[in-house]
This record gives structure tokens, C-alpha cells and sequence, in this order.
């Protein structure tokens, strides 16, 4: 994902200043160990469960104040330092923006990404 092209094209719609205070942005990478124990990580295998992403992010759209969310998850073998998933939330004030992002990124990883590490 190109982020200042995304960016760019959210700011051109005609209705974003009216609604939108906040663009918070996550942009996860693989990280060259694991989370469980630091082990070395020579890449990871990832897949998406994209109807399910695509409901999660149906669902966050609702909640208050949110204007936007683009979520593009990446699959198959990565690499550390790869991109692995990129969200956008905007909408109108923080108080609304920070917890959708937050509990946005927890549903899709827990309830629609799979990963498998391979070490050295």
C-alpha cells in the first residue's frame, strides 16, 4: 500500500473535512524473531480469511464518529521487514478513532489471519 497515495485519495473526497479530525494508521511488519520466545524468524507463512476481514471492518464502520477504514492484509510466504498488514482509521475525534484501531487490529488478527513461522 502506497500510505501517502491512500491518504491523498481520502483527503480528496469531497465530504472528508467535514468528518474527519483523525487518520490513525497501523502498519504491521514481520519481525525477524518470534513473539514467543525471540527464536530467529527466517520468514512466515500468512494466510487471510478476507470475508472475515471484510465483516470485522463492516462492523467497526458503524461505531461512532468513524468516517473510513481500509484494511489490506498480505498473504502467503513473507519475509522480515515485509509489510503484513496495513489499516487506516479516520474519523472524527481521537476518543473515537484510537479504540476502534486498537480493537480493529486485536478481531482481525485473532479472528482472521493465520501465521506460521519458520526459523533457522
Amino acid at each position: 500500500m502506497d500510505l501517502s497515495k491512500t491518504i491523498a485519495e481520502l483527503k480528496a473526497r469531497p465530504d472528508y473535512a467535514e468528518h474527519v479530525g483523525m487518520v490513525l494508521i497501523h502498519n504491521g511488519t514481520v519481525r525477524k524473531w518470534s513473539r514467543s520466545d525471540r527464536a530467529t524468524v527466517t520468514a512466515i507463512d500468512v494466510q487471510v480469511d478476507l470475508e472475515r476481514v471484510n465483516a470485522i471492518r463492516e462492523e467497526f464502520l458503524q461505531s461512532p464518529g468513524i468516517y473510513d477504514i481500509i484494511v489490506e492484509p498480505q498473504t502467503g510466504r513473507l519475509y522480515p521487514g515485509d509489510d503484513l498488514l496495513f489499516i487506516i482509521v479516520a474519523g472524527d475525534i481521537r476518543e473515537h478513532v484510537k479504540p476502534v484501531l486498537s480493537d480493529l487490529l486485536d478481531r482481525i488478527k485473532s479472528e482472521a489471519v493465520t501465521k506460521q513461522e519458520i526459523g533457522e
